[in-house]
Parts: C-alpha cells; structure tokens; sequence
C-alpha cells in the first residue's frame, strides 16, 4: 500500500513543531488537536507553504523533500490540492470560470477528473453561471474543493473547511466530502478541531498536541483506546459503526441497516437504499446480556458479541470492549460485571437504544 511518510523540524519564538509520521496514502485522515497544537502547520509543510529546515516527505514513491539532499519541492510542482478555512474564490468570475482556472492549470495530459464529475459529485450544476458574491458560504466552500479537484490531485489537503459555517450548513456539506473521496479515490488529510467532523469523516486520526504526535490510529482504535479518553472528551466514549441502508419503515419512523450481517434500525433516513452510513454508538446505551433471550423486549437492536477486554474505570464502574465486527464499548457497573461473570473470549449479546445510533452528530 502507498504511504505519507514526514519528518519534520520546525521552530518558531513561541511554538515548535517536531514529528514523525508514517500513514497510508489513501482514505480521510483527519488532523485533530486543540488550537494551537499544530494541525496548519503540519498541513503547510505536507503542501509546501512552510519548509522545514530539516524535513523529509514522502508520498508513494516520490520524495517532495530531503533536505540531507537538498531536494524540496515548491507547491506549484506538487500534486496536491489545497482548501483553506475561507474559499478565496475570484470575485470577477463565476462558478464556471472559478472552476475552469483549476482545470486549466494543469496539462491536457495529466487531467484524471472531469469537470462533469465534479459537478456532479458536488452538486454545483445549479450554480455555474452564478457570481461567487450571491453563493451561501457552503455553495462557495464546495465551488473551492471543486477548483482544487480539477487540478487533478495526487493529494487533497482541506484546512478546516468547515470551521466558518453554521452547523445546518455543515451537514449539508459533509456528505459532499465523503462522497467525492469514495468516488474519487483521492487520499484526503483533513484538518478539524470538531468531534462531530471526525465522527463523519475520518478513517484515521493524527492526534497532536503542543507540536508533538500524540497517537495515530484508525477512528475506532482512537475512540475506544483508554490512552486517547481525554483528548476526545469522556461524553464521546463509544464506537463507530459503518453500515449499509437495506430498507425503510415509514410507518415507524425507521431506517433497516446492514452491519456485518447484523441488522440495526436507527431513526428514518433520508438516504436510498443501498448507500453507507456512519453511526456513532456511545458506551452508556450498550447494556449486556448472556444468552439471546426468547421474551419480547423494547430493545430492536441486539448484536451477537465477543468479549475482548474488561476495563476497570472506577470504583462502580467498568467497560467491557467488544468485538461485534468492529470495536465497541459497553460502560457498566462492577456489580453487573459480577452479576454477568463475564470474562474476555465470551460470547455476548449487545443491546443498543435506537435513538443511539444516528449519522448525524453535533457538537
């Protein structure tokens, strides 16, 4: 598999920024730490904006910079594209030619992406002869991703696109970034500070803090690890789950996912059948029981479980990670933990609330 590899060195009067890292090429990777931790710069020295007295980067099998060599590519020269916190469209044209300044920046014979497919993954077709001044600050956020993906990227760097809209208009542009990264195939590192971006985004994180790396990990290794807790807040304890929508029961109000070949209903969605969805599922709505029960219960989603670990929190307290397919962490008393006589290698049975488990989730 292609990897990022960066060494970077970079001192200021008031802050420095010194890491290793070592990630795949491919998927979201979010950035994530509070102000001030690093996360721009980083994002900076992967573009080539800030160079790193003594730095090396790596992407695949070409090296942008070695500066035991003295190699170092500028930006212009990297494959990259790069989304700042504000669009910085061109006031004097309109949507289409914003577009078109991306395209033709690059030769016929390097363009992979079309611009009919970015409009359409982005769903920008309304707004093509609209002046950027009368686009919404989303409309505007998802005209600049679209001008970075016709340059036909190697690499997307998004530097908190998010952080100057309202949350109605980050839900609406959330789902425009998860898709063009599926149908596009470009890797994405992604700069946040927000849990409810990372919760709908990221297959990996890069924790920072204080210029340093904290931990790097796929999101569920990040949320369900006791070492990571405080960084994400204890109220985010839990798992995330991706499934599939497999039905719709208007008359309940449901939705019917696919998880693993387990069935899980969440509020009515939206989305067709068939399409992915992310839910999060937090540690205190997971209760435990041995055994499938044969009497009616209130509960509608029950996942068979193995018991991976016992985790002693307090002095009432436990969780208990699960294997159901993916991570996740029941939190429940010593007392039922006694009760249970539960130990890791058994089997289980996880019982879920559905109000639970929904896609969309705000800070």
């Amino acid at each position: 598999m292609s990897r990022l590899v960066a060494q970077f060195d970079v001192r200021y009067p008031t802050f420095h920024l010194h890491l290793d890292l070592d990630i795949p090429a491919s998927g979201i990777t979010v950035l994530f730490g509070p102000s001030g931790s690093g996360k721009t710069t980083l994002l900076r020295c992967l573009a080539g904006l800030e160079r790193a007295p003594h730095g090396f980067m790596q992407f695949g099998e070409t090296v942008w910079q070695d500066e035991t060599t003295g190699r170092y590519l500028p930006l212009q020269t990297r494959p990259i594209g790069y989304v700042f916190q504000e669009p910085r469209l061109f006031p004097h044209y309109n949507v289409r030619s914003n577009l078109l300044y991306g395209y033709n920046r690059i030769r016929r014979d390097m363009r992979r992406i079309a611009i009919d497919q970015v409009v359409e993954i982005l769903g920008i077709g309304p707004l093509l002869e609209r002046r950027t001044h009368r686009l919404s600050g989303g409309e505007q956020q998802r005209v600049a991703i679209g001008r970075a993906l016709l340059t036909s990227p190697s690499l997307l760097l998004l530097d908190e696109p998010l952080a100057s809209l309202d949350i109605q208009r980050k839900q609406e542009i959330l789902p425009f970034i998860h898709r063009l990264h599926h149908e596009l195939a470009i890797p994405v590192i992604y700069v946040s500070h927000a849990i409810s971006e990372i919760l709908q985004l990221a297959d990996r994180v890069v924790l920072l803090k204080d210029g340093s790396l904290v931990g790097v990990g796929t999101l569920n290794e990040m949320l369900t690890s006791l070492q990571f807790r405080g960084s994400f807040g204890s109220h985010r304890v839990g798992a995330v789950l991706d499934a599939k929508i497999i039905g719709h029961e208007p008359q309940y109000g449901l939705t019917q996912l696919d998880f693993s070949g387990q069935r899980l209903f969440v509020p009515l969605q939206p989305s067709a059948i068939g399409e992915s969805v992310r839910v999060h599922v937090l540690s205190s709505d997971v209760s435990l029981v041995i055994g499938r029960s044969h009497s009616p219960t209130s509960v509608l989603n029950v996942l068979e479980a193995t018991v991976q670990e016992i985790r002693e929190i307090s002095q009432s307290s436990v969780e208990v990670l699960l294997d159901i397919g993916a991570p996740l962490i029941a939190g429940i008393t010593r007392k039922s933990l006694v009760t249970l006589g539960i130990k890791p290698g058994d089997s289980v049975f996880a019982h879920i609330k559905t109000v639970a488990l929904n896609e969309e989730v705000t800070d």
